[in-house]
């Protein structure tokens, strides 16, 4: 018999939703091989958008995050083109609002599922800046103590539900899809030598800060401009020059926090060409003059004006 824990149709009052997301259920399933699936609820459940059948899969109203922690089955929704994805231990899946999906454990292995529905602007404002994506909703994370503690503990608050608890869920949740993308993005690129690569750059680049340029940085490494470009930037979230001036105005800002240089020397000295330039672009990420971030740090390290 599948052991099944679950609390579904949870409240969110108004000071709840501004937290960002409100959770609406949590649960957890234990399916054995040749077990029926999903399992046959309760009679009360039977109307329950949550319950499915996989003949038919479902639409549901809430993004849910699942977890697998053993066994294996299949995914499919209408932004992959239902296509069958394979699901494994160690895989997350994202369910989207409004749209169609299924999914199944082998009957051959069964399944050990978490998941946690949800909504809210955060999770929206994540999906429209390119963080999660319909046409990916499969994230190869890895078997983590750490996952598994977060959806028990979020099944615990759930069902004591003492007052603020949907802000408990809500951190849960947050969580829960950093550590999706966090694990699924370093596990893509741990499985090849383009981590290896990244970081054969980014020390060049510590070591050359001052005179190197990225087209020097892929003829290092034997790679064409835009394939380096395109997989430091998405290693890093910056492109090569971004990040190369991300490290010249943090040395910048060390020299200019205890040293009494000159700045437009320090500026030169540390490799960039053009001076206006510098100050336009620090000004715009430090809020204040460079002259200004010396005068600040200088008086907080002495205690003196």
């Amino acid at each position: 018999m599948a052991t099944t824990y679950y609390v579904k149709h949870l409240v969110a009052n108004k000071l709840d939703l501004k937290w960002g997301i409100s959770v609406n259920s949590v649960g957890s399933q234990d399916i054995g091989a040749d077990m029926p699936y999903p399992p046959d609820y309760p009679s009360t459940d039977k109307t329950s958008e949550y319950v499915f059948s996989t003949e038919q899969g479902r639409i549901l109203n809430e993004y849910q995050i699942l977890y697998i922690t053993k066994g294996k089955g299949l995914f499919t929704s209408d932004s992959t083109g239902r296509k069958i994805i394979p699901i494994n231990e160690g895989n997350m899946f994202l369910l989207f609002p409004r749209e169609w999906h299924n999914y199944m454990p082998d009957k051959k292995t069964g399944w050990k599922e978490y998941w946690i529905g949800f909504k809210g602007e955060n999770i929206d404002s994540r999906i429209s800046n390119g963080f999660f994506s319909k046409s990916r909703p499969v994230f190869n994370v890895g078997l983590h103590d750490e996952i598994v503690n977060l959806y028990q503990r979020a099944l615990q608050v759930a069902t004591d539900q003492v007052s603020g608890f949907q802000v408990v869920l809500s951190s849960i949740t947050n969580y829960l899809l950093s550590l999706a993308f966090f694990y699924d993005r370093n596990n893509t690129f741990s499985t090849s030598d383009i981590e290896k690569q990244i970081n054969r750059a980014k020390t060049l680049i510590s070591d050359q800060y001052k005179t190197i340029k990225p087209q020097q940085l892929a003829d290092d490494l034997c790679m064409s401009y835009s394939n380096f470009r395109k997989i430091f930037k998405m290693y890093t979230g910056f492109a090569p020059a971004q990040y190369i001036n991300e490290i010249k105005l943090t040395k910048i800002k060390e020299l200019l926090s205890y040293s009494q240089e000159p700045i437009k020397d320090i500026v030169f000295a540390s490799g960039f060409n053009n001076y206006e330039y510098f100050f336009c672009t620090f000004k715009k990420k430090e809020g204040i003059t460079p002259q200004q971030y010396r005068l600040i740090t200088q008086y907080h390290k002495t205690g003196q004006k």
